[in-house]
């Protein structure tokens, strides 16, 4: 489909919805993705881009941000623990803050390391066991224990059950972000980011519809 549909989408959706141009953050979700066509998306002009795994991420984004200025990179996939350290060096947002033993190792590193990666909490709408994410009735407690290790999350992330229409799900993310003041919203991938703009999204996720389908073989 290509980067220049996709950013057409959005600022039409964007303006459907009385947002201002602009306010939709596309995270192009680079995982598992040829080298060839990130790096199309990059000569195009994209610089924010989502990876699922930190490993992943350490092998092939310092060279293009020495090469590309002005990267940002977005951890969007589950975070192990033992991996908060890099993911603090390496990312500039994590989506997936989502358990008090991950909130305290990133607590740790970001005092350690002066570095502070926006944070999401990632929140199960589904209430999907397979999945991770917190549960809705969950937040309130979890973003005040947060909060008091010194964590500042900044939105709340999504990922809706597969099988499901996603508008209820972002319905009840929106409502969740409104009732505890947080200004950002992660939500909406390929096949549904303009619903998730309808409904607030300040940032989508977008992969196959921009680079195409992924190769897992």
């Amino acid at each position: 489909m290509g980067l220049d549909d996709i950013k057409r989408r959005i600022a039409a959706a964007e303006e459907r919805a009385g947002h201002a141009p602009g306010s939709v953050t596309l995270i192009a979700v680079s995982k598992v993705q040829p080298a060839d066509r990130v790096t199309t998306v990059l000569d195009a002009g994209q610089r924010v881009f989502g990876e699922n795994y930190v490993q992943e991420a350490q092998g092939k984004w310092p060279g293009w941000r020495a090469a590309y200025p002005g990267v940002e990179l977005h951890m969007i996939g589950p975070l192990q623990s033992n991996k908060a350290r890099a993911a603090v060096e390496l990312f500039d947002a994590i989506h997936t803050l989502d358990r008090m033993t991950l909130a305290r190792k990133l607590a740790q590193q970001i005092a350690d390391q002066g570095r502070s990666p926006q944070l999401f909490i990632q929140v199960n709408t589904g209430d999907e066991p397979q999945k991770a994410g917190i549960l809705a009735d969950e937040l309130p407690v979890f973003l005040s224990s947060c909060r008091d290790l010194g964590l500042s999350p900044q939105g709340l992330m999504c990922i809706p059950p597969e099988d499901q229409d996603p508008l209820p799900h972002f319905r009840l993310l929106r409502r969740l972000a409104a009732d505890h003041g947080l200004p950002n919203l992660s939500m909406g991938m390929s096949a549904d980011f303009e619903t998730a703009i309808a409904e607030g999204a300040t940032h989508v996720r977008v992969g196959s519809a921009l680079f195409g389908a992924r190769d897992y073989g």
